[in-house]
């Protein structure tokens, strides 16, 4: 295992570096749900109703509400900015050397994974702490048990990222596919509103917004920051994973992408 754990230990840090030498990502990772948190949950919160849904047990505010969402599009925008930096690393040439080592490519990307699900977890932790810090506090014990569901959801909206990474070949298209892939799935998702009130407006969008994996991904966190557990969100966000790490695979396939390995 000794390989197996040199190369964990060697993607890991490398992701880790990168992220503390680009503050700029870290600064814009919180910026942009801080955004939505602070200003424009202010002008919502007048026009949109909530009634009582799980997990909540009494009326909340639109601003606690959104926290959950905007966890989720903290790991979302990170899982596509980390995609995005395999694709640099593809035209540099780094993953391509990478990629040509004797360990499964499987685990290397699954280290890949790690990496960016690790980074993303830190960055919903430092949106939590000054959410709190505005008066916008979780049940304290939600810290704790929503650590498993921002895993979960981080591995399934990093492995997202792999797969349109194993498309994409120039840097140049990539901005394109991920507004075509993070705006359709943050706001036809329960994030920002509830489904019901979705339902109110349009049949058709409330059934995209329910079979969008991301819908999952957030009650998965909404209800681990209450203690609660969410069974068919987490069985469908690791369904999702699953078809999305697939797919990946398939996409960083030697016979695709003409990447050999050495010996």
């Amino acid at each position: 295992m000794s390989p197996y754990l040199t190369s964990l230990r060697a993607i890991v840090g490398r992701e880790a570096l990168r992220f503390v030498h680009q503050r700029e990502r870290f600064i814009a990772a919180l910026v942009r749900p801080l955004i939505w948190l602070l200003v424009f949950a202010a002008g919502f919160r007048a026009a949109l109703g909530l009634s009582i849904i799980p997990p909540y047990e009494t009326y909340i505010t639109y601003e606690t509400y959104i926290v959950p969402g905007l966890c989720g599009m903290i790991l979302l925008f990170n899982g596509m900015q980390s995609s995005l930096s395999l694709v640099y690393d593809r035209e540099m040439g780094s993953m391509k050397l990478l990629l040509t080592s004797p360990l499964p490519r499987w685990w290397l990307l699954f280290c890949k994974l790690i990496g960016s699900t690790a980074i993303s977890i830190l960055q919903v932790y430092a949106f939590l702490a000054i959410a709190a810090a505005f008066g916008i506090a979780m049940p304290l014990l939600g810290y704790i048990t929503v650590i498993p569901a921002l895993m979960v959801a981080g591995m399934m909206l990093g492995a997202l990222g792999l797969l349109l990474s194993s498309f994409i070949k120039q840097l140049e298209n990539f901005a394109g596919v991920m507004n075509f892939v993070i705006f359709p799935m943050f706001f036809l998702s329960s994030a920002l509103y509830p489904l019901w009130k979705m339902a109110e407006s349009s049949k058709l969008l409330h059934s995209i917004c329910s079979v969008n994996p991301f819908t999952h991904a957030v009650e998965l966190i909404r209800f681990a920051l209450y203690g609660n557990f969410n069974g068919p969100a987490l069985l469908w966000t690791v369904l999702a994973s699953v078809v999305f790490t697939a797919a990946a695979l398939w996409g960083y396939n030697p016979a695709r992408t003409g990447i050999r390995r050495k010996g």
